[in-house]
Order: structure tokens, then C-alpha cells, then sequence
């Protein structure tokens, strides 16, 4: 090539790093194109990468909240999702609907199903093809009345939508979703089915411990290849041994308890305050709205005690076995509270939180002090006592800087963000699974 070709040449690259740099630096970033969906278990959330910070913006609902239950009810012509069905839930227990993510993709025996009936109101069945079947008092266009798993996904997943449209002021129809590290090819393929009746279309699914991993950037820092990923939620205790190097995020083992999380230990304090207030009224509390009022107050002093060492808990009584109360106005009760009570009537389900790490360590034969990393993941690892047990059982401090609730989401839109060509670029994860990877359930 001749001087004057080279000259051209590079002009022209120099012109075009120049309108890059000036393009980023005055013109208002594209909006999102892609967004990152983490449908969970108990709580749901949708975020998007923006262009020019880099930063994940979780998309709040009009009320400024990030995160839904991922509750559906039918409620006679009308379909709630979210909190408006959570807030039901007292009043028409067998036609609310939760948990759905645990049965998505997923056969059942009748033997199996017969375990799980009994921890739910609402009515399950079998279908021929061995998949779970929710049976409530509403019918869809083609008038059954039996709802699938992926159906209830996707409720969840189209008000996520809606949030997503509103906050971002323009349509939304592509998304990266996650999904737990043991999710089988069938499993993955109904909770697709499930963004495709929301009205999305699935460019990648993503594991939720890869996803949590990206969102520290653990995949940047040098020296970083054992990260064991804790992911305590609302209703299961995950634990997903990686080996990343570089942009490749190698699953080595995963186990877990489903039936294990911030659920089981509300319901212990309820029933600990139940008791509480049989013994100081001589009476039991049965009244639906007044259950439903402990039940949110049992969550506040969970949280409470989060951040502080007592907490006071308060509730109106309306009245006793189904009977208004004598006073024309309610009773207020309150019970002082503080976390070494908390801990204690939950102690064995603390316990059971290290199970499934020390299985993952045992299947692979790592010492825990050759873990690199551990990231925690999930609402409930907000809990003093969990964090305490993680840190004592490793010998070093878990990686907590991001909202535990928040960080699934956040690597899921941080991988939107690179399929989509948004700016300043990241790497893209590649997922892999050990040839041995080892799978192990804990109860």
C-alpha cells in the first residue's frame, strides 16, 4: 500500500474513533434494547445495562418497588399478579398461586406430588404427560380451568414487561433470563415458553450463580478461580461451585435444599408469636385478615431484626375465632423481640444452611480454604446469623456490596447489555458443565 493509501486509512480509523468518543460523550445513550429478567421463586425483578455508565438500572414499578412476589391469583374474572395478589392471598388461598418456579419443566410421580400437596392450599394435579397442573376457579380464553407452570411464569414475566416499557418509555421484546444452575434442557425450555407467552423472545438463559459472579465482576479480578455462590431466597437454599477463568465460568457442583428459606423462618416466628399471644389472651388467633396482618408483621420484624437487636412487633386484633372482639375497637399487641430469640427458635434450619456447602466441598474435594470467593445471593442471606455462619465456616469475609436480592438481575441485564452491543463493552460469559458435575439435593 502506497504512503497516501496508509494515510487515508488511518484518517479515516482516526475519523472514526473521534465520532465514537464524541457520539458517547454528547448524544443521549440509546435506550436499552435487551433486558435482564431474573424470575425467582419468591420474588421477581427485570433490569437494563445502560449505555455510557455501564451501570444496571433495576426497573421499579410505578410505586418505586424492585421486586414483585412471584404470587398469581384468580380472583373470579380478574387475574392479580404480584403484590396485589400477595395482598389476597388470606382470603383466596386455593385460587393464589406460588412456588410456581419450583414445578416449571418438571415431572412429577403421584408418589412425588403427594409430598409436595401438603405444603400448599392450592389444589395440584398430575396431567398425562407427568407434568404438574394447578387447578383454580377461572378459565382462560379456551375455557380451562387448569393452569400450567410456565402459564403462571408468564403473568409474572408480562407485568415485568409492562414495568420494564413504562420505566424505559419504549417497547420491550428481547430478554436474557436466568434460571438455577440445576435446570435441566427441559426445564429451560418451559421457562422460555414461559418469556414467549409474556411476549418475549429469549435470546439466552443464563445461570443464576454465573449471573451473580458477573455482577461482582469476579470474571475481571486476577487470582479468582473457586467462587462457591450461596443463594438463599425466599423458599430454596442453592449452593454452585465455579471455576471461572477469564470469561469462562466452569459449574463443578451444585446442591441444595428446595424446601429451605426465609418462608421456613417466618413461619417459625409466627408460630413463636402465635403462641405468645394464646398465653397472654387465653385465646387463639384464627381470623383470616387477622393472619394475614401477623403475617406481614412477622416479615418487618424479620427485616428489623436485620439491622437492629430487638424489634417490636405490632399488631391490631379484630378478633378471636371468627368472633369480632368485645371492645368496639381493635386490641393492640405488641411483643418485644431481639435476635438471639430469632436465632434460637431457628436454629436447626440455620444449621441446615451449611449442609449442601460442605456436600458441593465433599464432591469435589476442595478444602474450603482453597474458595476463592464466596458471593451471597439471595434476601435471606441478609440474615446476621447466616452471614455469621458462612464466615466463621471459610475463615474469610463473603462478598455481600451488592443487594443479595438484586445481584442475579443485575448479571443477567449485564449480559443484555453485551448481546445487545450496548457501550462501554464487557465480557460475555461463556457456561460450561464439568463432564462430572455433581448434583446433589440435601433435605
Amino acid at each position: 500500500m502506497s504512503s497516501t493509501g496508509c494515510t487515508i486509512l488511518g484518517s479515516a480509523v482516526l475519523t472514526l474513533f473521534l465520532a465514537g468518543y464524541l457520539a458517547q460523550r454528547y448524544l443521549p445513550p440509546p435506550k436499552p434494547k435487551i433486558v435482564g429478567i431474573d424470575l425467582g421463586t419468591t420474588f421477581s425483578c427485570i433490569g437494563a445495562y445502560q449505555a455510557g455508565t455501564g451501570e444496571v438500572n433495576i426497573l421499579e414499578d410505578k410505586l418505586g418497588r424492585k421486586c414483585i412476589p412471584s404470587i398469581v391469583a384468580f380472583n373470579g374474572k380478574d387475574i392479580l399478579v404480584g403484590h396485589a395478589a400477595a395482598e389476597q392471598a388470606e382470603h383466596n388461598p386455593q385460587n393464589t398461586v406460588y412456588d410456581a418456579k419450583r414445578f416449571i419443566g418438571k415431572g412429577f410421580t403421584d408418589e412425588e406430588l403427594q409430598k409436595e400437596v401438603g405444603r400448599y392450599p392450592f389444589q395440584m394435579v398430575i396431567s398425562e404427560d407427568g407434568m404438574i397442573r394447578y387447578q383454580v376457579h377461572h378459565a382462560d380464553e379456551n375455557g380451562n380451568k387448569e393452569m400450567t407452570p410456565e402459564v403462571i411464569g408468564s403473568h409474572i414475566l408480562r407485568q415485568l414487561k409492562e414495568t420494564a416499557e413504562h420505566r424505559l418509555d419504549a417497547k420491550v421484546h428481547r430478554t436474557v433470563i436466568s434460571v438455577p444452575a440445576e435446570f435441566d434442557e427441559q426445564q429451560r425450555n418451559y421457562t422460555r415458553k414461559a418469556a414467549e407467552l409474556a411476549g418475549f423472545d429469549v435470546l439466552r438463559i443464563i445461570t443464576e450463580p454465573t449471573a451473580a459472579a458477573l455482577a461482582y465482576g469476579l470474571h475481571k479480578k486476577s487470582g479468582i478461580r473457586n467462587v462457591l455462590v450461596v443463594d438463599l431466597g425466599g423458599g430454596t437454599l442453592d449452593v454452585s461451585l465455579l471455576n471461572i477463568q477469564g470469561g469462562m465460568f466452569l459449574t463443578q457442583a451444585i446442591a441444595g435444599n428446595n424446601h429451605l428459606g426465609g418462608q421456613d423462618f417466618n413461619q417459625r416466628l409466627m408460630s413463636h408469636v402465635l403462641q405468645q399471644i394464646a398465653d397472654h389472651f387465653h385465646r387463639q388467633l384464627t381470623d383470616p385478615e387477622d393472619m394475614q396482618a401477623l403475617r406481614l408483621a412477622v416479615e418487618d420484624t424479620k427485616q428489623n431484626l436485620t439491622y437492629h437487636d430487638t424489634a417490636t412487633l405490632s399488631l391490631h386484633i379484630h378478633s378471636f375465632h371468627g368472633k369480632v372482639s368485645l371492645s368496639t375497637e381493635p386490641i393492640h399487641y405488641e411483643l418485644n423481640i431481639d435476635r438471639r430469640t430469632f436465632e434460637n427458635i431457628n436454629s436447626d434450619l440455620f444449621d441446615k444452611v451449611l449442609e449442601p456447602i460442605d456436600r458441593v466441598l465433599e464432591a469435589t474435594e476442595l478444602p474450603r480454604e482453597d474458595v476463592d470467593e464466596i458471593v451471597l445471593v439471595g434476601g435471606s442471606t441478609r440474615i446476621p446469623k447466616v452471614r455469621r455462619l458462612i464466615r466463621e465456616y471459610f475463615g474469610k469475609i463473603p462478598n455481600t456490596s451488592i443487594e443479595p436480592e438484586l445481584a442475579v438481575v443485575m448479571g443477567s441485564s449485564l449480559q443484555a447489555g453485551v448481546i445487545g452491543g450496548m457501550w462501554p463493552l464487557t465480557v460475555s460469559a461463556i457456561e460450561q458443565r464439568s463432564p462430572v458435575l455433581k448434583k446433589i439435593h440435601v433435605q
